[in-house]
């Protein structure tokens, strides 16, 4: 963890998303480890974890579009940056099938333009583009994916993450193959859990919403399994990433960040262990319930498997699930106290990173 401070000392770091719940953790992360940012994504939430930590202030910020491409072109040229994290995305599921165009102009026109202004950045060393487990074509086996299985995501969210990495492949192939062009790599990670998520239809946000009003919670697919992890977790695994490949191009590629075996749990028993944490000091205790609704599809099973980032990157998880949610849950009760969240967050990726 020392090298990774070290090496994002002085660094400049172009990161698309940084107004997101990812983008911003990521954001305090690299300020945490004295780097240059500019960020460049649609302007964010009123309540956000940008807002809360108050990110316009310490950083760079560009508003934009992600589908702008010359307003895009224009903004990373501008700044220069040595390595640049793409998280830009329409990121819900569900949203992706109320709308399903702009889920795909975003997620692979989106990549189309970070990758086609990437080719007039002469000094960008590392890209690292950020997509998801939900990529494989998923066959509801109780195995964890590998990098080499094949991409067909079924939802329109999945499916243009599935899209991004093969635009990603394409151009690597085409524009990036000379030795002095920059290294590049695609992360695909769990479902990220942590503070300052406000997302709706995201089952950690709707347990703390329901939860900070004393009321039971709503589940819809108790049954399915997830590879659940904090998001300091991925972060991790994308800054390492970005590291190793700046350092030597024979580390770009593919790679998978999630959590180990114990923690892919059915999302009953996330919520179970989230209301055992968040009941503790708590007069009325809460529980959930089976929401009965026909929703649209979702997947019932999905794991990934990280042997690659683990043994060729060196990456590891260092949070449980449990500890996961200990951490999500006092980051939450803190915000609702009114603390300071820059010392809450501050702390936390200390104790992560042990910094």
């Amino acid at each position: 963890m020392d090298k990774l401070k070290e090496f994002y000392k002085n660094k400049k770091i172009f990161i698309t998303g940084h107004t997101g719940f990812k983008g911003a953790w990521l954001c305090q992360v690299l300020l945490n480890f004295e780097s240059h940012i500019c960020g460049y994504s649609l302007k964010s939430e009123d309540i956000s974890l940008y807002n809360i930590l108050k990110l316009d202030e310490k950083i760079k910020s560009i508003i934009g579009d992600i589908r702008d491409l010359e307003k895009l072109k224009k903004s990373i040229i501008s700044y220069n940056p040595d390595i640049v994290i793409h998280m830009a995305a329409q990121p819900l599921v569900i949203e992706s099938y109320n709308n399903p165009v702009y889920t795909y102009e975003t997620n692979v026109i989106g990549t189309v333009n970070i990758l086609e202004a990437l080719r007039y950045c002469n000094n960008v060393k590392s890209f690292v583009n950020v997509t998801t487990d939900k990529v494989y074509e998923n066959k509801e086996w109780e195995w964890g994916y590998r990098e080499n299985e094949n991409l067909c995501g079924y939802d329109p969210y999945s499916n243009s993450k599935s899209c991004s990495e093969l635009v990603t492949y394409s151009y690597k192939n085409s524009f990036f193959k000379d030795e002095s062009s920059p290294a590049i790599s695609t992360a695909r990670s769990g479902n990220v859990i942590g503070g300052g998520d406000f997302s709706a239809n995201r089952i950690i946000p709707d347990c703390i919403k329901s939860a900070s009003k004393s009321e039971n919670i709503s589940l819809r697919n108790p049954n399915s399994t997830r590879p659940y992890q904090h998001v300091l977790e991925c972060l991790y695994g994308y800054l390492l990433l970005a590291m190793k490949q700046y350092e030597d191009k024979k580390y770009e590629g593919n790679y998978n960040f999630g959590p180990n075996e114990e923690s892919c749990i059915m999302t009953g028993e996330l919520v179970n262990m989230f209301c055992e944490i968040w009941n503790k000091d708590e007069d009325k205790k809460i529980s959930w319930y089976t929401e009965n609704k026909n929703g649209v599809h979702e997947a019932n099973f999905l794991k990934l498997d990280c042997s690659k980032a683990k043994s060729i990157l060196n990456w590891k998880s260092n949070w449980n699930i449990q500890k996961s949610i200990e951490e999500t849950v006092k980051w939450s009760k803190a915000y609702i106290e009114k603390q300071d969240m820059n010392i809450i967050t501050d702390n936390q990726i200390s104790e992560y990173f042990k910094i």
